[in-house]
């Protein structure tokens, strides 16, 4: 309840993914919901990304594969992870710490605290299900990795040995490059070696956003888009937004807004850096519409079968989230993926589409309540906010209506 006596007023500023699945879970718990959007639901990194729901293979973005790339490797525009040549003296310090936390030690300690998180991701999205989002999920019982060399492949492999050795459950079968195209037959000749993933899922992200805020909307909650948020107050008795539409009160307020989330949580006491890892996507025809996903890791292109198309998505290009699309990137992803694919058309493209993730250093989000107690933060999951965005919150609506941190969110200490 609030400070009043009356229904707790909490408003959320971002409509993607981690914002509404925040929104949603405290309307469960009998709060008043708001949500802010600057542009439209799912106008961020939630539309046009490749809609895995892999917690199996939801891992810290820094490790020591990132380091094997080289200065001259990451500043090469075909590059699947690229820095563009820059002065800007907070990326250089977020770039410094990014590689200082992709050795292998830190990975696992990273590693260690997104599996208990990662157990909830799933059930997270059944719960949404259960409770009247109608967009569902897809499972992926033929999930591909897919290879050119057994050394690639290795790569992975011992991947998913770590990952286990965390206490992460995860089914994989070894299986040839023949019978990935019995599979998968949008495979071409020149994949050798694959790995069969089990147990993971994945949606279309654009529609299941938009259905979760029709779900929201449905049960009495209110989606404002268009409304820029340009100032937060905490008071003691709330807080206050100054928005592009006046003045606002509310008890609490979420931050969600991704990418742009430490322009605003800075004042509050949050120094984890949250940088852009932009990606691309665009759609293509193809003809035979795989049923799960293909993933080519040693070209960090993912693939995910939309309805009669085939949507490709790739890079991790550290730049600033209002930079325009680069069409050197799509080029990229074209060139890395042509000769892996067979029966694609690349080259009739349509919704060509670039999206910031939310990075940090650490390769952890961060999750819960700044220094000022009725100011809460959800963000930061780098590739895997939308596998882990119904779980986040869960989580936090619990925290915030409890006053208890859940076990899982411990390590995502914004103030950490």
């Amino acid at each position: 309840m609030s400070t009043t006596g009356q229904q707790r007023r909490i408003a959320v500023v971002g409509a993607g993914m981690v914002g509404l699945s925040t929104a949603w879970f405290l309307q469960e718990r009998g709060v008043d919901v708001t949500v802010l959007d600057r542009k439209d639901v799912a106008a961020g990194s939630s539309w046009g990304n490749a809609g895995w729901l892999t917690p199996g293979i939801s891992t810290p973005l820094p490790e020591p594969a990132v380091l094997k790339y080289g200065i001259r490797a990451v500043l090469s525009p075909s590059s699947p992870v690229y820095v563009p040549p820059t002065a800007n003296p907070r990326l250089i310090r977020f770039l410094t710490s990014f590689a200082r936390h992709s050795t292998a030690s830190r990975w696992k300690t990273a590693m260690d605290a997104l599996v208990p998180i990662n157990r909830t991701a799933l059930p997270a999205f059944d719960a949404l299900a259960d409770g009247g989002v109608e967009v569902g999920t897809r499972t992926a019982n033929d999930f591909i990795a897919a290879y050119r060399t057994e050394s690639d492949r290795e790569v992975l492999l011992d991947e998913l040995e770590h990952i286990k050795a965390a206490g992460q459950d995860i089914g994989f079968e070894l299986i040839s490059g023949s019978r990935a195209r019995e599979i998968t037959p949008a495979l071409s000749d020149e994949v050798n070696y694959a790995i069969r993933l089990e147990g993971q899922r994945f949606i279309d992200p654009g529609a299941f956003v938009d259905s979760l805020a029709t779900s929201f909307r449905a049960r009495g909650g209110v989606v404002r888009e268009g409304v820029r948020v340009d100032d937060v107050d905490s008071r003691g008795t709330g807080v206050v937004l100054t928005t592009s539409e006046g003045v606002e009160r509310y008890d609490d307020v979420v931050l969600a807004t991704g990418a742009w989330i430490s322009r605003q949580a800075r004042d509050f006491g949050v120094r984890v850096p949250v940088q852009a890892g932009r990606g691309y996507s665009f759609s293509v025809p193809v003809d035979t519409v795989p049923t799960s996903p293909i993933y080519f890791p040693a070209q960090r292109v993912a693939c995910t079968p939309l309805g009669d198309r085939l949507r490709v998505a790739g890079m991790m290009e550290f730049r600033d989230p209002d930079a325009d699309l680069d069409s050197r990137r799509i080029k990229a992803i074209v060139d890395a993926a042509r000769p892996l694919l067979r029966g694609v058309d690349l080259d009739d493209r349509k919704d060509e589409w670039v999206g910031s993730r939310p990075c940090t250093p650490d390769g952890l989000p961060v999750i819960g309540s700044t220094f000022a107690p009725n100011v809460h933060v959800a963000g930061g999951h780098g590739m895997w906010g939308i596998t882990l965005g119904p779980a986040t919150g869960r989580l936090l609506a619990e925290s915030i209506v409890t006053g208890t941190t859940p076990r899982e969110l411990v390590p995502f200490n914004p103030l950490r």
